[in-house]
């Protein structure tokens, strides 16, 4: 039996907060029973093997709330394989009933901590990535907590091919500066804004969820940035 101490999640910052909430229904009971189990995302190297062979690439949502996002992105990109993460145990069950009631077997769920997802893909291997209104963790001594990291862009330009968006929104007056600062100083991102309305409107297609509009604290900033391209390597170094 391996020691509890060597797990990896043992020395691991925690992200996010509460996983369980209030009491599923007998639905949402029988759903986590089977239909998590169909779409289950099994952590691993080979992304695509897990869609049907008509997707052409894979995104990646982390946080995905109840999935209202999630969903109409897989329905308005049918080639496109959607993972979303989210350790919250009714997000997860409200997502299972939305894809009961509209089918999409081009969506994959990870009840848990995206890291899981993003450090075990190969590189170059997806299209996109959203992290959209993430628990911003206001407190200053809490910063250390929130998602968007140095390391945590090291790993996401690795994962992101060339060209590939990072999506990113949040309504926080602390976690905008804070994200800006971090994705404006990494090497390989690039802001695709070119003028105020680029990041005040919202992209048409960014759809509002129902928990975004609940929560909602301030006037939300919708952030874009592209993956740089990769130098070609040098003559010299061959």
């Amino acid at each position: 039996m391996s020691d509890p101490a060597d797990h990896p999640d043992r020395n691991r910052r925690k992200l996010y907060g509460r996983r369980k909430g209030p009491k599923l229904s007998p639905r949402q009971v029988s759903l986590r029973g089977t239909l998590l189990g169909e779409l289950a995302w099994q952590v691993g190297p080979a992304p695509k093997g897990q869609f049907p062979n008509t997707v052409q690439d894979v995104w990646l949502e982390v946080g995905f709330g109840a999935g209202e996002h999630l969903v109409w992105q897989a329905s308005h990109h049918p080639q496109v394989g959607m993972i979303g993460a989210e350790p919250y145990e009714m997000g997860v069950a409200k997502l299972l009933t939305k894809l009961e009631e509209t089918p999409l077997n081009t969506v994959r769920i990870h009840e848990g901590d995206g890291r899981d997802i993003i450090e075990a893909l190969p590189d170059s291997s997806l299209g996109r990535f959203f992290l959209l209104f993430p628990d911003p963790w206001p407190k200053t001594r809490h910063h250390k907590r929130r998602f968007l990291q140095m390391e945590m862009l090291d790993q996401l330009a690795r994962v992101l091919r060339d060209g590939a968006e990072l999506r990113f929104a949040t309504d926080d007056k602390s976690y905008l500066p804070y994200a800006l600062e971090r994705l404006m100083a990494h090497p390989a991102f690039e802001w695709l804004a070119r003028c105020p309305a680029d990041w005040k409107s919202r992209p048409a297609d960014w759809p509002p969820t129902r928990y975004e509009a609940k929560a909602i604290k301030g006037p939300p900033t919708f952030l874009r940035f592209a993956r740089r391209r990769r130098a070609e390597p040098s003559l010299l170094a061959l």
